[in-house]
C-alpha cells in the first residue's frame, strides 16, 4: 500500500524540486497583486505606482528566497540525520 504524504510534506517536496519556479511564481503574483492594489490608490503617478509594485515584489522575492533556503537547509539536515541513523550498526 502506498504511503500518503501530508500536505506540508508534499508542498515542501515540490518546493525543493522546483525552487526557481516557486520563487518566480511568487514574484509574478506579488507584482500583479501590488500593481492591482496601487492602481486603486488615487493621487499617485503611474511611475510611482510601478516603482512601488516593483519594490513590494522585490521584498516578497527576498522572503521567498529565504524560505526556499530554509526548506533546502531543513531537507538536507533531515537527510543527513537519516543517513547517520541508517549507518549506525547494532553489533
Amino acid at each position: 500500500m502506498a504511503e500518503s504524504m501530508s500536505m506540508g510534506a508534499s508542498i515542501r517536496k515540490w518546493v525543493v524540486e522546483n525552487k526557481l519556479r516557486a520563487v518566480g511564481c511568487l514574484w509574478l503574483s506579488g507584482i500583479g497583486g501590488s500593481i492591482a492594489y496601487n492602481w486603486s490608490q488615487p493621487g499617485m503617478k503611474t511611475s510611482v505606482k510601478i516603482i512601488h509594485a516593483r519594490l513590494h515584489a522585490q521584498a516578497l522575492t527576498l522572503a521567498a528566497l529565504a524560505g526556499a533556503a530554509a526548506v533546502e537547509y531543513y531537507d538536507r539536515s533531515v537527510k543527513k540525520t537519516d543517513e547517520m541513523t541508517h549507518s549506525v550498526r547494532l553489533d
